[in-house]
């Protein structure tokens, strides 16, 4: 489908789940915040963790999860253009495609604009084999992880910080599971575009 190479991926894949070592990639943001991807490698329990720190704060904030239990989403489509596109130094590239694809799995947002199919189908085509990534980058952001988590509409919530209504979001304040306010609050001034 769209001209990948199952083989290759698959292959890719394997290898990076075997390291003994999680392999963790960086994006940095501006005020020293940091997006950290972490591939949790544990045998039969392999899984993504897209996490938002700041050295100081007491932890780091869980923004979405991608394993049996998708967790999610973390990343409004503003959030992860800024995110791919600061060029920042200290982290795993500076390189905007690199950075849009890792943190697109942690993305979800009912209204994107009209340049977003061009924006991801630039990145795969820099960063990918796929030999026609327009029709992969619209399939892509139209389902958005259909049926689960799909995509989520973002709002500013009554404090004035950005909110999803994604009912598997950490960053839905209605879950159960969801950041406290003022976690929501230091997510969405640390992500702000």
């Amino acid at each position: 489908m769209f001209g990948a190479d199952y083989d290759a991926a698959g292959d890719f894949q394997r290898r990076l789940w075997e390291r003994a070592e999680w392999p963790t990639f960086t994006v940095p943001l501006a005020a020293d915040h940091r997006l950290h991807v972490v591939y949790r490698s544990f045998t039969d329990d392999t899984g993504t963790d897209y996490l938002l720190h700041h050295p100081d704060w007491d932890r780091a904030e869980l923004l979405a999860r991608d394993d049996g239990h998708f967790m999610g989403p973390g990343l409004s489509w503003p959030e992860l253009v800024e995110a791919a596109n600061n060029a920042l130094p200290g982290g795993s590239t500076t390189d905007p495609h690199a950075r849009l694809l890792l943190l697109l799995p942690a993305f979800g947002d009912v209204e994107v604009p009209d340049d977003a199919v061009a924006r991801l189908a630039d990145a795969l085509r820099a960063r990918t084999s796929v030999e026609d990534p327009g029709p992969l980058a619209a399939v892509l952001l139209e389902d958005q992880g259909v049926p689960v988590p799909g995509p989520a509409r973002w709002r500013s919530a009554e404090r004035g910080f950005s909110v999803n209504d994604g009912s598997y979001s950490f960053r839905n304040p209605v879950n159960s599971f969801a950041l406290s306010a003022d976690r929501l609050d230091r997510v969405a001034n640390a992500l702000a575009p």
